[in-house]
């Protein structure tokens, strides 16, 4: 891959453009490069000298300074040129931005700094399903030991964010440690049908031990809470809604150039060009305008979203709750439409765009893949509770 430009854009704008870069150097070889399951760590190193990395870091240490609106419209332009990779940006981001959810103000400037200065890319082990992480209170440190059954990121990542639950308490504490440590295994397991690239697989956690004052968010061993803690799941809700309709972008327009060079008509159709079949006619209008639609929904909850974030110490239940409905509706809207868009392309490709090298059937065996993370219909009963009972959801580790 070739080297991107080394300055780091200021604008919004410029940020997009420099996505877009990224996105076209990612969808060359996508296909082969799925195939082979490869962990990507030329990928990576792309997103470390495109900035994109540090978009939400501090400028005074060489970040981008920008919000979540453009962090989600960055991870759905990456996301079109190669799933994984959006993916793995996405949860970076998310990462980057946990010190903000849970840390004390101390660790918040620590982190982010040290962060963007050497453009850290994080992963994490936080599969709140998996009770089998164990954190001893050793004095003036803590030890984690256990297991989880996903690690997203894993060896591309520099540090990875440990999540367990403290020896004898309901108590849950998150840490930042170095990926590559003898008391951290990656056991190379993630063989799934999707999202191949993700570097997903299992990790084994042997006495990782972390001072006390780097526990995300404690002082004097007790932690702080506040509304905007429980902010982890709608923002990585949309952070999904972001990478779904990413995919879907990128099949819908691999497909339309495919049918615009490639695709023949059909012979009883009467047209001499696939592109003014009526059929064909139809069938992109109809993705297209599925896509925008939901497009536009997430856009528009990112946005209402600014207020939460721009005022986290003093972010209120009730902001918190409506704002979660919205991204349920956002969330159920992209991963039916990205389900719809990247499994009828084939409608508009013919029988010979089903040939293996062409990869086509990875957009959908991404989006398939990761949309089973949590039942959609779970999204769409908070929806409906709101709207008939007025019923706001409880923060929990999937509302």
């Amino acid at each position: 891959m070739t080297t991107l430009e080394t300055r780091t854009p200021k604008t919004a704008e410029e940020w997009l453009t420099r996505a877009t870069e990224v996105r076209h150097r990612l969808a060359e070889g996508a296909a082969a490069r799925d195939r082979a399951g490869e962990t990507p760590y030329d990928e990576i190193a792309l997103l470390k000298d495109s900035g994109l990395v540090t978009l939400l870091g501090p400028v005074e240490h060489g970040g981008g300074g920008q919000e979540w609106p453009l962090a989600y419209r960055v991870i759905r332009e990456v996301a079109a040129g190669d799933g994984s990779i959006g993916q793995l940006l996405g949860y970076h981001l998310l990462w980057f931005w946990a010190a903000r959810l849970v840390g004390t103000a101390e660790q918040i400037e620590a982190v982010e700094a040290e962060a963007t200065r050497n453009r850290w890319f994080f992963g994490g082990a936080v599969n709140p399903r998996d009770e089998d992480v164990v954190i001893r209170d050793a004095g003036d440190h803590i030890v984690y030991t256990g297991r989880k059954s996903f690690s997203t990121g894993s060896k591309v990542s520099d540090v990875t964010v440990l999540e367990g639950v403290l020896e004898g308490t309901d108590t849950h504490v998150f840490a930042i440690v170095p990926s590559a440590q003898p008391g951290i295994t990656f056991h190379d397991d993630w063989d799934n049908i999707g999202q191949r690239l993700t570097e997903s697989g299992s990790v084994t956690i042997s006495e990782v031990q972390v001072p006390w004052e780097a526990a995300a968010g404690f002082r004097e061993k007790v932690f702080e809470p506040r509304t905007y803690n429980t902010l982890n799941v709608p923002t990585i809700q949309l952070v999904f809604v972001s990478f779904y309709l990413g995919i879907a972008r990128g099949a819908l327009e691999e497909a339309a150039e495919y049918t615009r060079t490639r695709t023949r008509p059909w012979l009883h159709g009467g047209q001499e060009r696939a592109v003014d079949e009526p059929y064909q006619l139809d069938l992109y209008g109809d993705l297209q305008s599925k896509l925008w639609a939901a497009e536009a929904l997430a856009d528009a909850v990112a946005e209402e979203a600014l207020a939460i974030h721009r005022d986290a110490w003093e972010v209120t239940p009730e902001q918190r709750g409506a704002h979660e409905v919205r991204v349920a509706a956002a969330k159920a809207r992209a991963t039916e439409v990205a389900l719809e868009v990247t499994s009828r392309v084939f409608e508009g490709l013919g029988a010979r765009a089903t040939a293996t090298e062409l990869g086509f059937d990875r957009f959908w065996r991404n989006v398939r893949t990761h949309t089973l993370h949590d039942p959609v219909a779970y999204k769409r009963r908070e929806v409906g509770a709101h709207l008939l009972r007025d019923e706001l959801p409880e923060p929990t580790w999937y509302s």
